[in-house]
């Protein structure tokens, strides 16, 4: 248990569930994520040392990281992550300040709901704090995906850091990841409940073939400019698609039509929220989830039954991965009054199916970045 009246500050940071738009942020596109109440939150102390002495509740390890020489920490199995937050903040011009750091993270690692996103975006929200500095959310998001990108090695685009620090309660967030321009939706799913669930299949994205998919898309760009007035691989339309394909070498082909029809029911599904046209949504779900499976590859055979087994369900409008894949999370558009019935159902299914215990989890759709002085 940690005692809080021994700290300054409590800093928290939102894991994200992404509804719709998937492998889309780093082509330029729009996503539709939103940040839920599993967070991590940073217990947070000045200590008037030149180190960031970083302990957790759920590990018995303590790191301490040298403010001087905050770029050598990469090696490290536990703290990497904040060291290379840390670092970034710092070569980015901000104050770092010595401090005793305990860090709760209630968001599953390995989930695909960005566990690192909310570590990252919490440390830095946190060090600018105890620091006594202000902070801007989207420059935090920033320098979050900065240090996934140049410390941690997953070349990601910007929508899981973006979605931790600046969500809002109740919303859903149409971000446009070119222009990181941002409009907020109202989440009322009506008569339905989003339920999450982890198909307990661990990913590691560094080491799985997240990477290797950003440098397909980056291939088809590089092809389609030669043809197209396009600045992202989201720029291109359907019609272009169509008219072009014929250039792409074929797993390039199919990377970029999941990118091109995944912008395009991402327009369709902000509509249908804004229409209250929840069916649609759904069915949006379940196109979304077939093109990660067959196009873009990046399912697997316990993500692919934990999404089928729960679109067979009377109860169930859609139901699709969310996440960077090869693992992590389904989300699921059920009947309210059905949610237990599908939930025992479902993780029965799966069990029987793959011999791994699915878990659902229920979280709120809840703010960002929140700072409370302790």
């Amino acid at each position: 248990m940690i005692n809080q009246s021994e700290y300054k500050f409590k800093v928290s940071a939102s894991g994200r569930v992404n509804i719709i738009g998937e492998h889309i942020d780093y082509c330029g596109g729009k996503v539709m994520p939103a940040a839920l109440s599993l967070k991590n939150t940073v217990y947070v102390r000045p200590n008037g040392t030149n180190f960031i002495n970083l302990s957790w509740t759920t590990l018995p390890d303590t790191v301490s990281l040298d403010i001087s020489r905050l770029d050598s920490y990469k090696h490290l199995r536990y703290g990497n992550y904040q060291a290379g937050s840390a670092y970034l903040w710092q070569k980015a011009g901000h104050k770092i300040v010595g401090c005793d750091m305990v860090q709760d993270c209630t968001v599953p690692f390995g989930s695909g709901l960005s566990s690192s996103a909310a570590i990252e975006v919490s440390t830095i929200a946190a060090l600018a704090t105890v620091a006594g500095e202000g902070f801007d959310n989207v420059e935090v998001a920033l320098t979050a995906q900065a240090a996934e990108r140049q410390y941690a090695g997953v070349n990601c685009g910007i929508m899981d850091q973006y979605a931790s620090a600046c969500g809002k309660k109740g919303m859903a967030m149409l971000l446009d990841c070119k222009t990181l321009q941002c409009d907020y939706l109202p989440l009322d799913l009506g008569g339905y409940a989003m339920v999450i669930t982890d198909c307990k299949k661990p990913h590691n994205l560094v080491e799985s073939k997240y990477n290797e998919r950003r440098q397909q898309t980056e291939q088809a760009l590089a092809i389609l400019k030669e043809k197209l007035d396009i600045t992202c691989l989201a720029d291109v339309s359907p019609e272009d698609f169509q008219k072009y394909s014929h250039l792409l070498p074929g797993v390039i082909k199919n990377r970029t039509e999941h990118v091109v029809y995944e912008c395009e029911r991402v327009k369709r599904a902000a509509e249908a929220l804004r229409n209250g046209d929840i069916l649609t949504l759904g069915a949006l779900l379940n196109e979304s989830h077939a093109s990660l499976k067959n196009l873009y590859e990046t399912t697997g055979f316990e993500p692919d039954v934990l999404a089928e087994t729960a679109q067979a369900h009377p109860a169930c409008i859609g139901s699709r991965l969310t996440g960077g894949g090869f693992g992590g999370c389904t989300i699921s558009l059920v009947k309210k009054e059905c949610v237990q019935q599908f939930e025992d159902y479902l993780l029965k299914q799966y069990r029987q199916k793959t011999g791994y215990t699915a878990v659902c989890y229920r979280a709120d759709i809840d703010d960002g970045i929140t700072v409370e002085r302790i």
